[in-house]
């Protein structure tokens, strides 16, 4: 069912912008965070009824929008949640923008946790603000949090931006982590700004909203979309739900002032179809993913290659550990481009905390994934 599709020649940054980002023609794109598997048939039948109408002019957020959203977070994540606090967005990175202006001053400090998805940083920067890293701990194969060290910087801190689950670790924090968190934030007064847009593709584990939780409801905010999970990546519609009155009007003044407040006619007929009639196709796709997931696992264990994937119990992407290889960084990164000739995500472009790793997408086809692994033991076995 799950079957890797030809994408070159269609504008993607994936497979198009490969040969501008690495320099060559002949490698397997493996990076940008989006498959190479068909969106859901409900999507698609949305889409064409959706261009059988010859107009396509400005598009509001209908009341199905909103409903949506609300059954997704209610069967998904067991979160009732208000129409009132779903506002509409263009994508998770403006809206970490917005947020960043709208709730900080220049100067402040904002708490994140490397390794970490490039824009939590570049926001932070952009926006003039300080970057607080409390830098994950990699013990034993896992990553686990250093309260200690979040306490400490939490006390500097204006905002904590959470990735939840964690881009690029693949960790899902338990209730328990989640818990720990909010108090010191709380005790803190440091608003959580969590990123969920990977909280649909979860295995064994069971995410939790931090929305959810009721004493930090009125201190955070959440972003979301459906573009990881039904690969809808370049439709650019998002939401953020905002429990609290008085952040929620402050972020819709400040994300208003940007002109960004029209809908994608297409995004918005997009999430109405995946959210009401994709969950099987989801439930399928985390299988043919967690199969992915375990092949590569296997092959590295099975060929003794110097390479281990952390744990990876969420999103599509694994984190690879290249450190076992006795190469410098840079000489990672050069395996993997000229002689595997994979075009994977540089583990360092997610902050110092990544030397030594690198960022595989495994959201392909098995045979995809069967040649890569043929050109990393080729290479490696070549010296």
């Amino acid at each position: 069912m799950f079957e890797a599709i030809s994408r070159q020649g269609t504008h993607s940054m994936k497979w198009d912008e490969a040969k501008k980002k690495f320099g060559r023609e002949d490698l397997l794109p493996l990076w940008v965070a989006d498959m190479d598997l068909a969106s859901p048939a409900c999507v698609q039948e949305a889409m064409l009824r959706r261009a059988s109408h010859p107009m396509y002019g400005y598009t509001i957020y209908p009341d199905a929008y909103y409903a949506s959203i609300q059954n997704w977070m209610r069967d998904r994540f067991s979160w009732e949640i208000e129409r009132e606090w779903i506002i509409p967005c263009y994508g998770v990175v403006p809206s970490l923008n917005f947020i960043i202006t709208v709730y900080s001053q220049k100067g402040d400090g904002i708490l994140i946790q490397t390794p970490i998805y490039p824009p939590f940083v570049s926001s932070v920067k952009h926006q003039k603000r300080r970057v607080l890293d409390n830098r994950l701990v990699y013990e034993n194969g896992r990553y686990q949090i250093d309260f200690e060290d979040f306490e400490r910087k939490a006390k500097e801190a204006k905002l904590f931006l959470l990735c939840s689950p964690h881009n690029p670790t693949g960790r899902v924090w338990s209730e328990e982590e989640l818990e720990k968190l909010i108090e010191i934030c709380i005790v803190n007064d440091v608003l959580i700004i969590s990123d969920e847009i990977h909280a649909d593709i979860v295995y064994e584990k069971t995410h939790h909203s931090i929305g959810s939780f009721e004493k930090i409801m009125h201190h955070c905010v959440v972003l979301n979309a459906p573009s990881k999970t039904f690969n809808i990546a370049g439709l650019n519609t998002s939401y953020a739900i905002i429990p609290d009155t008085r952040l929620r009007q402050a972020y819709r003044v400040e994300q208003d002032r940007s002109g960004i407040t029209n809908g994608n006619p297409f995004g918005i007929e997009a999430l109405m179809s995946a959210y009401k009639e994709g969950a099987p196709w989801l439930e399928e796709l985390k299988e043919h993913l967690r199969s992915n997931i375990n092949y590569v696992n296997q092959f590295l264990t099975e060929h003794q290659l110097p390479i281990k994937a952390v744990p990876t119990e969420a999103t599509f992407l694994m984190w690879l550990d290249c450190r076992g290889m006795g190469l410098t960084h840079e000489k990672v990164v050069d395996f993997f481009l000229h002689k595997a000739k994979l075009g994977l995500n540089d583990g360092k472009s997610f902050g110092e905390a990544g030397e030594g790793f690198m960022r595989l997408n495994v959201g392909t086809s098995k045979e995809v994934l069967q040649e890569a692994m043929q050109r990393l033991r080729d290479a490696y076995e070549a010296g």
